[in-house]
């Protein structure tokens, strides 16, 4: 350490890199080539990192994945966020929902999208994996985010506003999962067009 101590934050910056730079490679490769078919030395080459700063950053290739479905997540979030600014009611804001897949569906992936990338890890992992959980919490807060616009235009109709939602929320993940079959957001764009003729029939 030097006499001014200005030295003493350097590790924890390079430590801040690396590990963003291996969760950028771990987001490519699990997305392109799946949570189990990829290794800790592909993603640690990718990032161009030793092995040893993997696990400087992660407890485990588990925690990894855990870590990227969060950042999955947080990706959305900031998608539809984005959208709902420029929302001018409720009606809006659930499209701004289904706009923000399609966002996410848009994105230059490597191989072509290929679907929703939490659903895709969640299939990979066993049942009880803590990375299951975050999926489904992600699904969850969608669901929750629509009921929340659903229910501004259902005011004094709580159940209907649920169902609704559920119903909506079906829709999102059925043209989702087709989408990506299909490598291609056609889906969405459609599954958008049938939300808006439902909103439109409250």
């Amino acid at each position: 350490m030097s006499e001014t101590g200005a030295a003493a934050p350097r590790p924890t910056r390079r430590r801040g890199a690396a590990r963003e730079r291996l969760l950028a490679a771990a987001s490519r490769r699990f997305y392109a080539d799946g949570v189990c078919a990829t290794g800790i030395d592909t993603i640690t080459a990718e990032a161009g990192v030793a092995k040893m700063s993997l696990y400087n950053n992660f407890s485990s290739k588990a925690d990894l994945v855990r870590a990227y479905l969060d950042a999955r997540h947080e990706e959305w979030l900031g998608l539809y966020r984005r959208r709902l600014e420029r929302a001018a009611d409720a009606r809006d804001g659930v499209l701004a929902v289904f706009d923000a897949y399609a966002d996410h569906a848009a994105f230059a992936y490597e191989h072509g999208f290929r679907g929703c990338g939490l659903l895709n890890a969640a299939a990979e992992l066993p049942a009880g994996d803590e990375g299951r959980a975050v999926v489904r919490r992600h699904k969850e807060e969608v669901e929750a985010l629509l009921a929340g616009h659903v229910g501004q235009l259902l005011p004094g109709r709580p159940e209907e506003a649920r169902a609704t939602a559920e119903h909506l929320a079906f829709l999102l993940e059925g043209a989702m999962a087709r989408a990506g079959l299909e490598g291609a957001g056609t889906r969405l764009e459609h599954a958008r067009a049938m939300a808006a003729d439902l909103l439109d029939r409250l």
